[in-house]
């Protein structure tokens, strides 16, 4: 099944995307559907013309990608102003994470920003280990997580740049428990969220609701199509990207919808993410 509608669905629900377009919803694209050699600026700078070519307005990538660039900024910077791509995230995404805190060590998160703030990232985006293991909610392993976040939230601040969560499945687990801990826990003026609607909705979350209570801490919402995943729910009715547009137009939100297209499957990039683009593209206009 796919997170996104047929065209016959989407053509119905074209007003609902208008209203969103009209909102100020902008479109990323992540850059893990092509191949990115971190050690050459040139396989890097490749990969954002061809988010360029069919027509994104920003980008989100992964901390590995830029890392070995932090020396040269300024040559980073300019190669991403050749193709007038917002660099809207730099994110830590982890197999482990401190067993403490769930989340990247200080040392790397802010290594990360001091190397990607001159670069022109606008945010820090950070996923997480769950602080409910087995579904079970450990309410002290959440309180030292949030603690964490608002920490690696005001150092972003600091040099700059905003800073949002990224939430798999489990946060979702549990009618929510974690993800609802999370909000509650972390400072609103400071920790944001990159809502991973393909994540929540494999855990049975009501992607609409969650995002109607929580959209003033949303940043964006990360889009996948799940069509061709092995192990994917086949009894999951397709995602209702119309339910979504509907909701972004009635709370006038204005952040990034980022197509999120891991490739496990082997595609050629550009063939990975057309099907997500050409279904935004009919869903809210551009």
């Amino acid at each position: 099944m796919s997170v996104f509608l047929t065209r016959r669905a989407l053509l119905a629900g074209l007003p609902a995307g208008l209203l969103a377009r009209q909102a100020g919803v902008r479109m990323g694209c992540q850059t893990n559907s092509w191949p990115i050699d971190p050690k050459k600026l040139s396989t890097f700078g490749a990969v954002l013309d061809r988010v360029k070519s069919f027509g994104f307005q920003g980008f989100e990538t992964s901390f590995r990608n830029v890392q070995e660039h932090f020396q040269r900024p300024a040559e980073v910077r300019a190669r991403i102003g050749k193709t007038g791509l917002r660099f809207l995230g730099v994110h830590i995404f982890l197999l482990e994470y401190d067993p403490k805190t769930r989340v990247a060590s200080a040392d790397l998160y802010r290594n990360v920003v001091d190397g990607a703030a001159p670069m022109g990232a606008e945010r820090l985006i950070v996923s997480g280990a769950t602080a409910a293991p087995g579904g079970m909610l450990d309410g002290a392993a959440v309180e030292r997580k949030c603690a964490a976040l608002n920490a690696a939230a005001s150092y972003a601040k600091a040099q700059g740049l905003r800073f949002a969560y990224h939430n798999h499945g489990a946060e979702f687990a549990g009618a929510g428990a974690e993800i609802e801990a999370i909000c509650a826990g972390t400072d609103p003026s400071l920790v944001h969220f990159m809502f991973d609607t393909g994540h929540a909705r494999r855990a049975n979350a009501d992607v609409p609701a969650f995002f109607l209570k929580h959209h003033p801490r949303i940043d964006g919402l990360h889009l996948r199509d799940l069509s061709d995943r092995p192990g994917d729910n086949p009894a999951l009715e397709p995602f209702d990207l119309r339910a979504v547009a509907s909701a972004i137009g009635k709370a006038k939100w204005n952040g990034w919808l980022v197509v999120e297209e891991e490739n496990a499957v082997g595609k050629s990039g550009d063939d990975a993410v057309r099907p997500a683009r050409e279904a935004l593209r009919a869903q809210f206009g551009f």
